[in-house]
């Protein structure tokens, strides 16, 4: 029998080294460029178990992958997921794993920052669009802004190696506060990254008249700050730019203006366990047929896991003026 590769390379020659997992595509916000006001989430029999994700997780990382990144929807408010994080930072011991990472919305961070620390969450994203409290609530729909400053404060408190905010910036609705986001990062010592919209799912807005470019921003913040291009990776998108007289970067993710396909290192794991091998495309594997129809068994996964890499794309082709040619959520791909 053949041996099955120890890594995962495309046929462009691109490495697969990091893996986007989302657990949940429910929410306890409703961002306006992520999901509808009135969300229809799966039935929780299609997603995937927390075990069945761990098994996923052992396998991608036999295969040479070093960083996983938890997302949703809002990971934190799945059930039981402090256990889902002790058993994928276990992976750290034994396998390439070398980096655990989460976004979230900030909300359930009081409750939860200290054991994903513990855990081995080394860094985490936290969304921020603004700092008034009325255009938050009017861009989350239901978010409160004094919960993602507690969920801040608690996240500093429990000691990541890193926090990061993320900033998707639109025209009309929060591009006034670029500087201030960027200020307000610098103060806390933290990261932040302002990122394109991307054109996922219906949503009732239109997104080139909203869509603002990383141009555009960091012209802004020039206006402000003295910004030197940095070498900086965290095996993600970001451009960083360090932030002269500080610890902090600012960085940029820019699927439109500045496509960064050709570097692509990344795959993403739907809620529901599908792979999808780009962001934009809706070239895919449905990993929980696999795992449900061999349960424990690794090299059948494995095997699935590398064949896929033969039908990644070379990039997305994103088009902001069109209408969404994929109709999936953020929610459900994973932010």
């Amino acid at each position: 029998m053949t041996s099955l590769p120890t890594q995962l390379v495309d046929r462009f020659g691109r490495q697969v080294t990091y893996v986007r997992m989302s657990i949940t595509d429910r929410c306890d916000f409703r961002c306006v460029y992520c999901m509808d006001e009135e969300m229809t989430f799966m039935p929780r029999e299609q997603l995937l178990t927390l075990e069945e994700i761990v098994f996923l997780m052992r396998a991608f990382c036999e295969l040479g992958v070093e960083k996983v990144r938890i997302t949703g929807g809002e990971p934190l408010i799945r059930r039981n997921v402090d256990w889902l994080f002790e058993q994928i930072g276990q992976l750290k011991h034994d396998t390439a794993l070398n980096e655990l990472t989460l976004t979230t919305n900030g909300s359930q961070l009081p409750k939860h920052a200290e054991a994903l620390v513990k855990a081995g969450v080394d860094r985490i994203n936290i969304s921020l669009d603004s700092l008034k409290a009325d255009k938050f609530k009017a861009l989350t729909r239901t978010g409160e802004l004094e919960q993602v400053l507690a969920g801040i404060d608690a996240a500093k408190q429990a000691g990541f190696k890193r926090i990061k905010l993320n900033a998707v910036i639109m025209k009309g609705r929060n591009e006034d506060e670029i500087i201030d986001l960027a200020q307000f990062a610098i103060d806390n010592e933290m990261d932040i990254s302002y990122i394109e919209e991307m054109p996922l799912g219906h949503v009732d807005h239109e997104r080139g008249e909203s869509y603002c470019s990383s141009d555009e921003v960091l012209e802004t913040l020039q206006t402000r700050f003295d910004l030197q291009p940095s070498i900086a990776k965290t095996g993600g998108p970001s451009r960083y730019y360090q932030v002269a007289g500080s610890n902090s970067r600012i960085g940029f993710i820019s699927p439109h203006s500045h496509n960064f396909c050709s570097t692509c290192n990344r795959v993403r794991v739907t809620t529901e366990g599908r792979l999808l091998l780009c962001l934009g495309q809706e070239h895919s594997m449905d990993l929980r047929d696999i795992i449900r129809r061999h349960p424990g068994d690794m090299d059948k996964l494995k095997s699935a896991i590398v064949k896929s890499m033969d039908i990644k794309p070379e990039g997305h082709d994103f088009d902001i003026e069109a209408k969404p040619v994929i109709f999936r959520h953020m929610s459900v791909t994973g932010g």
